[in-house]
């Protein structure tokens, strides 16, 4: 008779290893409401805040944006814009304005990863993109759609300037929260084989 396998140590959640599993990140297009309460984005936040984050320091931060601050954000976007193309028509400005319209919440995430004694700030700026993960992880496990976006505008220092991050900060992205309007279609995910070496 073949013993039965040692059970795990450690018992799996099989419902987070659902949801893992599930993720997917819809085309910003597709988002619309309803996204999450105010609540439920103060629950995102501090689930984003619980990142491995060597030395405490804390190198990141987040911008809401929701309601019409969705729209003077656009409007920052597009002045931007226009400055470097003065000859855009109005359709493609009415693009830069609707950047951030798109979900009915875009949370912001900010690193202000810096030089330190101690601690490389290539870790200082993971820990951030650890937090934007937590972001899009969690927005899934409340039963959202979130999509993590950067674009042009994150990389230019004059939209950075205009929606509040200092000279020294700069956007690990957007993340935008809200339900598709349909559901989103899974992609081809990389064979196992194809990215994992064991030493």
């Amino acid at each position: 008779m073949t013993a039965a396998p040692a059970a795990s140590p450690h018992a799996p959640t099989n419902a987070t290893l659902s949801l893992l599993k599930t993720r997917k990140s819809p085309k910003v297009l597709d988002m619309a409401g309803p996204g999450p309460t105010p609540d439920e984005v103060d629950e995102l936040l501090a689930i984003a805040s619980r990142v491995p984050d060597h030395g405490k320091l804390t190198p990141w931060r987040f911008i809401v944006f929701e309601g019409e601050a969705r729209e003077r954000a656009g409007v920052a976007i597009a002045k931007v814009f226009l400055a470097d193309n003065p000859d855009a028509d109005a359709d493609r400005v009415a693009i830069e304005r609707s950047r951030l319209t798109h979900a009915p919440v875009v949370i912001a995430v900010v690193s202000k990863a810096g030089p330190h004694v101690k601690i490389p700030e290539w870790e200082q700026t993971l820990s951030g993109a650890a937090a934007a993960t937590l972001l899009v992880v969690g927005a899934h496990a409340l039963g959202y759609s979130a999509t993590w976006l950067t674009q042009w505008f994150s990389y230019d220092a004059r939209v950075r300037g205009a929606l509040g991050l200092a000279e020294d900060e700069r956007f690990i992205g957007f993340v935008h929260i809200g339900t598709p309007a349909h559901p989103p279609e899974d992609r081809p995910r990389p064979a196992l084989a194809d990215i994992v070496t064991r030493f």
